[in-house]
């Protein structure tokens, strides 16, 4: 890396240049925790879609891999902590940054609460077995509190924790699924490809829940710092994680639903599907060993979510709009750790307050993951349309890009629709309570968040111009750099210009 890309590096005081490509995947990859779908949430979503189940992860595939390609035009030209925060000012200005900021925050906090609940839910019932009953706030504090550290004491750590603890569960979970397949005969599934009793309505309302699967996709996008070479391994992460993950989606839903019938029982109901389809082929401890995974699994994302949300707080806090210490790096572990304390005790506290009133685990883990959809729904949109206007003032537009920006906002009206509902439509029912009320939920948030910034910019209009001069100059430095190279879906760029900072 050249001495201007090192420049740039250094100057949130994060520790520069230590991520390889595996460890940035890694990022993106705890966030989805693709093992928490097959070996225990497939059931939820199969109840929606049917024998449709593997066409919802399908068009999730592919509309996701349309949203990658639009945070990829930004992140093949510039990266920061401050995620699609940061490319969301730079293509729609700042009050739109600012909601997606804001909503990034809510999406990852509320995605780690959820994983959090799942964690305690899991690890609760696995140590049931051995007599051992544990209160729900004991597990909570374990899971956040052993996050905490891990986030806190050095991103290395966390990398390297989260890539293995996936890792090692996405391999047992493969040989599982072709050991199951092989018990079967390898055979086709004529029900599922048939879509067999499945309406164009199911497979809609089963994609809000696939959305939530993939989502958090975009998190590695916050280790702009700390990856190596980052606008190679940050794009690649980004889409390799998508695609990686609906196959692995795809892949496990075939089987796992075809198994399930030639068992003749509903996986709707299985709480622990894996585990019964390894007891059906006499592989009980391979089942054993994949919820244990499971947890490790619940653990890795709860880290993963805290590390962005605690980077798009630091770079926000370095951008004046919270205190000035959230925006501060540990001298010697190069983290934002007082954001990482913070994330982590928030990320503690509302499962915590739910369970002291007598909320279950996993119903907490539904509420707050629906609440999650909404800020990661409005992300993926805003970045979408920011895509085409960013690479208009740079002169960079080109009319596939224009198609694939609408080609993305139209497949995420689909999970928005299917979130909010139609009243009298059959295909979009308005969902029952609680979870109605989430979105209104949600836009109150949005509006009082962003009328605290309005009101913050009129008084301190010097603020938003820091603000926009601070991620002008990390997107000039990379321009100026040698560090941008051409990939296969972003045209390469000549440096035209020289930053007016230098």
């Amino acid at each position: 890396m050249t001495s201007k890309a090192n420049a740039h590096r250094s100057i949130h005081g994060l520790k520069p240049d230590c991520l390889s490509f595996g460890e940035v995947l890694a990022q993106s990859f705890a966030v989805i925790a693709p093992t928490t779908i097959p070996a225990s949430n497939l059931g939820l979503i199969v109840a929606l879609s049917g024998n449709g189940t593997w066409l919802s992860f399908l068009i999730g595939l592919v509309g996701l891999a349309l949203v990658s390609i639009n945070i990829n035009q930004f992140a093949s030209r510039s990266a920061s902590p401050g995620s699609l925060y940061s490319y969301i000012v730079k293509g729609l200005g700042p009050t739109a940054g600012v909601i997606c900021g804001w909503s990034l925050v809510l999406a990852y906090l509320f995605t780690g609460m959820s994983v959090l609940c799942g964690f305690a839910n899991f690890s609760g019932a696995l140590i049931g077995h051995i007599g051992i009953h544990p209160s729900s706030i004991t597990l909570l504090a374990i899971g956040a509190g052993i996050s905490w550290y891990a986030a806190y004491k050095d991103i290395q750590l966390s990398a390297m924790a989260m890539l293995w603890l996936e890792g090692l569960s996405l391999v047992l979970i493969a040989v599982l699924a072709l050991l199951i397949w092989s018990h079967l005969g390898f055979a086709w599934d004529m029900p599922q490809l048939t879509l067999q009793g499945v309406s164009p309505g199911n497979i809609a309302t089963g994609l809000v829940l696939v959305m939530f699967g993939f989502s958090g996709f975009e998190s590695a996008t916050s280790l702009g710092d700390e990856a190596k070479r980052p606008l190679k391994t940050i794009p690649r992460a980004v889409m390799g994680s998508v695609i990686l993950a609906g196959l692995f989606f795809l892949c496990t839903t075939y089987i796992e639903v075809m198994a399930f019938r030639e068992a003749g029982v509903s996986i709707t109901t299985a709480e622990e599907p894996l585990g019964f389809l390894s007891r059906q082929i006499g592989l009980g401890w391979l089942g054993e060993l994949i919820a244990v995974g499971a947890l490790f699994s619940f653990f890795a994302c709860v880290l993963g979510s805290i590390n962005p949300a605690a980077r798009i707080f630091f770079t926000m806090a370095r951008h004046g709009l919270f205190h000035a210490s959230i925006g501060s790096a540990h001298s010697s572990h190069r983290t934002p750790h007082i954001a990482v304390s913070l994330c982590s005790l928030v990320t503690f506290l509302i499962p915590t307050l739910l369970a002291f009133f007598n909320v279950k685990l996993y119903q907490s883990m539904g509420y707050l993951g629906a609440i999650a959809s909404y800020g990661f729904l409005t992300v993926y949109v805003l970045v979408a349309v920011a895509a085409p206007l960013y690479l208009r003032k740079i002169g960079q537009l080109r009319q596939r890009d224009i198609v694939c920006s609408v080609l993305s906002i139209g497949f995420m009206s689909i999970p928005v629709l299917g979130s909010i509902g139609i009243p009298g439509n059959r295909w979009f029912p308005v969902p029952e309570a609680p979870y109605n009320l989430f979105p209104y939920l949600f836009l109150i948030y949005i509006l009082l968040t962003c009328g605290w910034f309005i009101i913050q910019r009129i008084r301190f209009p010097e603020m938003v111009r820091s603000m926009e001069n601070q991620i002008e100059e990390i997107h000039d430095r990379f321009l100026s750099s040698e560090e941008i190279v051409p990939s296969s879906f972003v045209k390469p760029i000549t440096p035209t210009r020289t930053s007016r900072y230098k």
